[in-house]
């Protein structure tokens, strides 16, 4: 498989991450909003730092969390794609699909295209037998992207990462196993 495949949905492009996406990341990484379903904001050390994972794992396995871009613009909205998941959840070990969109692309349905397009990869072109997602169980609109995709809810969780007596410890997780159509397949490009 080709670790430069970029993936084009009817607004967006998913593809490798450029220099120029560092700077509005780590603002959309700073942003308490945007990440107040994660155990805290990320500084521009931290963020550069995932980046630098994200790219590490694209070169590792060809697929990942690939930046996200209105095409319509060339804004960079945040990431969609395909993750492990992590040890101690549900699924560990296999593929997630997971987003972080900067606040204003919110509410237009660009996770669920994008996320859409990630698990085609996934089921149709990598052949996964099963994707799962994961998130807060006080993340609600995390949990209506999965449900839009056809995701079926598995069951509830503590994320063994975070602290006991935090609202984000307990997690749900959902998994999906047959191939998902987008309604434009992107096709993916080598």
């Amino acid at each position: 498989m080709s670790d430069h495949w970029e993936i084009q949905t009817e607004r967006l492009l998913m593809r490798r991450w450029r220099d120029s996406d560092r700077a509005p990341f780590a603002a959309l990484n700073a942003d308490p909003e945007v990440m107040r379903y994660f155990p805290a904001p990320l500084d521009r050390g931290g963020s550069d730092q995932l980046i630098d994972r994200i790219e590490d794992r694209f070169d590792q396995q060809g697929f990942g969390l690939w930046a996200l871009e209105v095409l319509e613009s060339g804004e960079f909205i945040g990431f969609t794609g395909l993750n492990p998941m992590p040890a101690g959840v549900p699924g560990a070990g296999d593929q997630e699909v997971g987003w972080r969109l900067d606040r204003h692309a919110w509410h237009q349905g660009y996770a669920t295209e994008a996320a859409r397009a990630a698990l085609d990869v996934g089921l149709d072109q990598l052949g996964l037998p099963v994707i799962w997602s994961m998130t807060a169980v006080i993340n609600l609109p995390s949990q209506a992207v999965m449900q839009r995709l056809g995701m079926v809810r598995h069951g509830l969780f503590d994320h063994p990462k975070i602290e006991l007596g935090r609202a984000l410890r307990p997690h749900v997780a959902y998994r999906i196993g047959q191939p998902v159509r987008s309604v434009v397949h992107p096709g993916v490009q080598p």
